[in-house]
This record gives structure tokens, sequence and C-alpha cells, in this order.
């Protein structure tokens, strides 16, 4: 794909300043292809207080509501937005690319049918999860779901972000191909050991501290209880727990940590946006806890382990199909004695977490820049494949 003749659509529900892994995901391939080919063009509703300007790239958005329950999460509502129609329908794409199945995710599909160029959409997430929790209707969940596969059924071709996640796009009732495509780390250089000092003690943790790490939305599934449970129950062990995130139920996470007495050993971060903040919280961390049955791929996993931060994870949960345990990780039942005999087990071993996590960041971590290149080869063999039949 040229540079004088790329245009590539990248269509999310979410972009930054909202953070979650696949705004993420947009982001730095926002950020690789406009370096490698340029040409690129994120098409997301609008955030109030959002400033594209700083972006390389051209970010193209529209009118948007609250996603109820599910602050900060907005939707769009392109109909209504005569302005953001008008250049969408200018611009001539060579292919475009939906993060999601919702409203820019029908915008992808209304650009591509109109304009006959390729779409390729992404399943991500565990939707059925999302809906189950604020619809109590199984059958209206039903419909729902089977909305989202008609969806990818429409795509060109159908991505998951690791081999795991087919078993779940599987589930939900798509039966066409898929393909894996990695997801990528932005955190990816050699760190020197000063800069894991410092940012320890930048964050006032003492150098003697073991330090475990959540990083994600505070939201129920993704068993967060379950961390708060099994921590209270290692009160007597030193360590010093760290929660970076917000999401609905972030202040029950708050009042259940209180509940418990475990103020003293918690500190609640908030929402970090900034990259430089986050990779120090990584870098100061011993032990990240990610125990969540929810996830698909999670990025912050990787992230940890870029930063030499080894995981635990629940063994058969789709997103810890990444680890091997005691090799790039920990893995556990889902049980919650499992979970703190594990925990106290590796506080009182630091130096082997250590060396699984270093083995993390050398086997599971793969940079944006990389996964990018990939992508882009992938773009041109989908716009040739389309060509050529076309041409038949």
């Amino acid at each position: 794909m040229e540079k004088h003749t790329a245009n590539i659509g990248l269509f999310n529900d979410c972009f930054p300043p909202v953070m979650d892994g696949v705004s993420v995901c947009v982001q730095n391939y926002a950020y690789w292809m406009q370096k490698m080919v340029g040409g690129v063009e994120v098409i997301t509703p609008s955030v109030s207080g959002a400033d594209y300007s700083q972006y390389d790239y051209k970010v193209l958005d529209y009118i948007s509501v609250p996603v109820p329950m599910r602050k900060p999460y907005v939707t769009g509502i392109a109909q209504l937005d005569p302005m953001f129609l008008k250049s969408i329908m200018k611009t001539r794409f060579k292919i475009v690319h939906a993060h999601c199945p919702f409203a820019t995710g029908f915008a992808a599909r209304r650009v591509a049918s109109s304009q006959n160029i390729p779409m390729v959409a992404t399943f991500h997430s565990k939707y059925r999860d999302d809906f189950s929790r604020v619809i109590k209707s199984d059958r209206i969940v039903d419909t729902i779901i089977k909305e989202i596969i008609s969806f990818y059924e429409k795509a060109d071709e159908v991505w998951v972000p690791q081999d795991s996640v087919k078993e779940v796009i599987r589930e939900y009732g798509f039966k066409g191909h898929v393909e894996v495509v990695d997801n990528g780390c932005d955190l990816v250089k050699e760190y020197p050991e000063k800069f894991f000092t410092e940012s320890r003690k930048s964050l006032g943790i003492a150098p003697e501290e073991f330090v475990l790490l959540f990083v994600g939305q505070h939201i129920w599934e993704k068993n967060v209880r379950f961390i708060i449970d099994a921590i209270s129950e290692i009160r007597d062990v030193p360590f010093r727990m760290i929660f970076v995130g917000d999401g609905y139920a972030a202040q029950e996470m708050r009042e259940l940590v209180s509940q418990k007495g475990m103020d003293n050993k918690v500190t609640f971060a908030g929402s970090i946006k900034d990259r430089e903040t986050i990779t120090k919280y990584y870098a100061a961390a011993d032990l990240f806890l990610f125990p969540s049955l929810y996830d698909n791929a999670p990025l912050v996993v990787r992230e940890a382990a870029a930063l030499h931060t080894p995981a635990v994870m629940v063994k058969g949960a789709t997103a810890a199909t990444i680890l091997k345990d005691g090799e790039n990780g920990f893995l556990i039942n889902n049980d919650l004695q499992d979970f703190t005999s594990t925990l106290r087990a590796l506080i009182a071993d630091p130096e082997r977490v250590h060396r699984v996590g270093v083995q993390a960041s050398h086997s599971i971590v793969r940079s944006w820049e990389d996964v990018v290149g990939e992508v882009l080869d992938r773009y041109n063999s989908i716009i040739r494949r389309r060509s050529e039949i076309a041409r038949i």
C-alpha cells in the first residue's frame, strides 16, 4: 500500500480520552499506519473535552450520547449529524476496519457498501456478558447477539486477537472463517534497572515492599471481588495492592476494601491516561493480578509483562491461554483457597516471580510496530482479492 494511495478508515465506538484495550489498540493502529503509509482516519463518537489536534492523522467524530451505566463510554448517532455524514461520504477509502459491532461499526459497513470496498471486523469483547449485566431477559440478549453475529457475517474478513477467542465467537453462532491477528504493546523496549527503582521511588513504594497490581475497568465482570476477597485472606503477609482504573463498581470496591479493614494495604489510583505514568506502575509492581473470566485478550497483561511483571490468571479463562504456568505467568483455579495459597507462595519467593516476569517479557510481548506491519500486509491482500473478484 503506497503512501500516496493509502486511505484507511479505523472505526470504533471509543477512542482516547476514553481508555480501554480496544481504544488503545485503535490508537496504535492509527499511529503506526500513519507513519508507515499515511492517509489514516479514525471515526469515533465525540467525547467532551477531547483534543484530536494532537494526532498526525485525522479523527472524524460525530454526535454521541452516554452509554447507560457504563460511564465514561459513549455511543454515536451518526444519522443525526449531517456534517459528519457529508464528510464521511466525501472521503474515499481503500479499506475500512470496524473494531466494534455497534454504531460506529454500522457506519463502517455503510461506507464499505456504498464505496464497494472491503471491510475488516475485529471481534474484541464478550458482548453477551456486557448485555446480560443490564438486560435480565435471555431472549432479548440472544436477539442482540444474533444481530452482532449478523454484523460480522457481512465483513470481508473477521479477526480475533488470539486463538482462544475463536471459541467465543463460535459460541455466539458465527460459522465463517476467522483470522487470528495479535494485539501489540507500546511499552516494548529495554528498560535499565534504574528505571524500575526510580519508578518505585516516584510512587512512594519502599524497595522491600511486594506490590500487587490490577489495571483495568473497575467492573465486577473482571472478577475484582475475587481479588479483594483473596488479599483480605492474606492480610498477615506484607504486601501493597494497587488498583488502577475506574468503572461503575469503583465506589463499591472501595467500600468493600474498607469493610474488610484493608485500607492500609490497598490504594485506588483512579484512571490514569498518561502512558508514562502507567508504565511506572507496571515497573513498580511485582505481580499483576488479572483473574478475569470476562476478557478475551487483555492488553494490560502484555503491558505488565513488558515491564517484567508476570500475571496471575485463572486456568481455562479465554485470556489466560497465552500463559504457561510457572514459565511466563501463574495459573490458578477460580477458587479462593487456591488464589490465596498461590499469593502467599509467590510473595515469599520474589526472585522466582522476577524470573517469570522476565520470561513473560520475551514470550508474550510484541510491538505494535511489528503487528501493524502485518496488518497492512493483510489489508493489501484483502484489497487485491476484492479487486480480482470484481474483475471476474
